[in-house]
């Protein structure tokens, strides 16, 4: 039986193929609960989840199976008194479950909260506050963290780790007033009805006390989005996906999982954090064909495995050979991610120049895009060997994009006349539908965040060219002004900085003068070179400012001891750094 999603602006058709049968299913009027029962039918026996652990595959889920299981959560929340609007909270670990207590919660007509796990006590305490939520699904996990948070016991705390391992299946443990007790699951066929403009998740893009910021996403935001993501995200039933960034996060949870589920594909998690190790392990089982990272692991992998092998066979040395010596190495890193990925797609951050310029070039099959929580993400991407260097493509189907100056004149994009002069500098904003309701319960931060004319302002600035391709410079509020108004873009001289074989990571920030500083994490190789440490670091600012035009030279390098803190997707938290101690090596 083989299966296929073809994705047109406004809405998706499935084919299903079983001798002269054909089944065609539109998503046009589908919420997220009845596309996930509508995947269920279609896919049945296929293999939807599996946990992979050191020894093998267990808690699989098939497609029939998660039909089941997500319509006895919804019963479950609705036998409780959930009700439709509900939020009830999500703060697990990525496991098969994950997606089941999502697609339960919104088949219930409830509004799913996804936590990132990383998020301290504190926060999750000011998000279940702020959102008031009714329940929340949690594994053993993750039970001290939430009795930290000091969520009152009336709220019932549902273990979706106890669904699938224990012998009884049909069972879930929940926790009320402080006492647990293990409550039967039964499946209804009857659920409230939902409008697809209804929200169905809030997505909190930040923990932080006073502020929470919650991203509200309606089915119709989040559906469409999968929808003409799949433009340039083509998945299959037969493909074997690995997913390895959280699922609280809008780009994994609708370009992997929904996508995923909408094309009948297996899906694969880790019962333990991605490290190097466990990744190896992981990808030589698995062999995915479709995988999703952030920039931060791809340039890991190049940069500890690849580069070293690859400067130094005697072939990279002549330029007569060098590239066959480049092609050697591409075929080893094809191989260490198992040797079948066909689409790895790189999101949530910039992609460092010297590793894009590598997968380049060796034709890897890596595919770039651009988006935000509150776009349910994508605005932008390519298709694996499509795709411009430093270019994160052109807008995707049924959205629009465009630049605008600090006047808000549209200086890009729609709106702006064909003949003018491209690459203009300026605002991203971007319309569609899948563009959020607003931020929950902050009305001023929602109007803020549009224009007058209806267009969400992203804060990131860009260009986009004469083909229509969207080039990302940096965040708005990263941006350094030099001495006499240069417009100075602090990832650019961070990814000259990391490049560097000392350099782990780096940030680049204005001091009280004016003069750019970067703060430098120390690669381990560099921990070892404890002689003349100060002549390397004086050596790499002459570097970094040999790259530089001369407004925006580094002054100083100094080191940071600790790793910055950083998002879910690997992006450096500017607000918190310089810290007031600052570190005394510099140079």
């Amino acid at each position: 039986m083989s299966c296929f999603i073809f994705a047109v602006p406004s809405y998706a058709t499935f084919f299903c193929f079983k001798g002269l049968n054909i089944t065609m299913i539109h998503s046009e009027n589908m919420t997220l609960g009845s596309l996930g029962l509508k995947a269920a039918a279609v896919y049945k026996q296929k293999k939807a989840f599996s946990f992979l652990g050191e020894e093998g595959f267990y808690n699989t889920v098939t497609y029939e199976q998660f039909g089941i299981k997500i319509r006895q959560l919804a019963s479950l929340l609705l036998q409780m008194g959930i009700v439709p609007g509900d939020r009830v909270m999500l703060l697990a670990e990525n496991r098969p479950e994950w997606p089941l207590a999502y697609f339960g919660t919104v088949l219930s007509g409830a509004i799913v909260v996804p936590v990132l796990t990383e998020f301290i006590a504190e926060h999750i305490s000011t998000i279940a506050h702020h959102a008031n939520i009714s329940a929340i699904f949690t594994t053993e996990k993750y039970l001290s963290k939430l009795a930290g948070a000091a969520i009152p016991d009336t709220v019932p705390v549902i273990r979706i780790d106890t669904m699938l391992d224990a012998r009884d299946k049909d069972s879930i443990i929940i926790s009320i007033n402080g006492k647990e007790k293990s409550f039967p699951l039964h499946m209804d066929n009857s659920f409230p009805e939902i409008n697809r403009d209804d929200a169905a998740s809030i997505i909190y893009t930040s923990g932080t006390v006073g502020n929470s910021k919650g991203v509200m996403l309606s089915h119709r935001n989040i559906i469409s989005n999968a929808e003409s993501s799949r433009c340039i995200v083509k998945i299959y039933p037969r493909d074997r996906v690995l997913s390895v960034i959280p699922l609280a996060h809008t780009y994994e949870c609708t370009v992997g999982m929904i996508i995923s589920l909408m094309s009948g594909a297996g899906t694969s998690y880790l019962d333990r954090p991605p490290a190097p190790a466990v990744l190896v392990h992981a990808v030589q089982l698995i062999r995915p064909t479709v995988m999703l990272t952030v920039p931060l692991i791809i340039e890991k992998i190049y940069r500890q495995r690849i580069r070293p092998i690859l400067e130094s066979n005697p072939l990279y040395k002549f330029p007569l050979t060098r590239f066959l010596a480049m092609k050697i190495a591409g075929r080893k890193l094809l191989s260490s991610l198992g040797g079948a990925v066909r689409f790895f797609g790189i999101g949530g951050a910039a992609l460092a120049p010297d590793v894009e310029n590598f997968l380049h070039k060796v034709q890897f099959p890596y595919a770039i895009g651009y988006g935000l929580t509150e776009t349910a993400p994508l605005l932008a991407g390519s298709k694996p060997f499509k795709g411009t260097l430093r270019s994160t493509g052109k807008a995707l189907q049924g959205i629009s994009v465009r630049i605008a100056d600090a006047d808000g004149k549209i200086i890009g994009g729609v709106g702006y006349p064909k003949k003018s002069p491209p690459d203009r500098e300026g605002e991203i904003q971007a319309k569609g539908p899948n563009i959020m309701l607003g931020y929950y319960q902050d009305e001023e931060r929602t109007r803020e965040s549009f224009t007058e004319d209806g267009w969400f302002k992203t804060g990131d600035l860009g260009s986009i060219d004469k083909k229509g391709r969207l080039y990302i410079k940096g965040r708005s509020k990263a941006l350094i002004l030099g001495p006499s108004g240069e417009n100075i873009y602090p990832e650019e001289i961070e990814n000259i900085l990391n490049a560097h074989d000392i350099v782990e990571d780096s940030l680049v920030y204005s001091d009280e003068s004016g003069r750019l500083t970067a703060l430098i994490v120390l690669s381990e190789k560099a921990k070892t070179m404890i002689a003349a440490f100060g002549d390397n670091l004086l050596e790499l600012k002459k570097m970094a400012n040999r790259k530089l035009a001369s407004f925006a030279h580094i002054n100083r390098i100094e080191i940071q001891d600790e790793p910055f803190e950083k998002t879910a997707t690997k992006k450096i938290k500017r607000f918190l750094y310089p810290k007031k101690d600052a570190p005394e090596n510099k140079n």
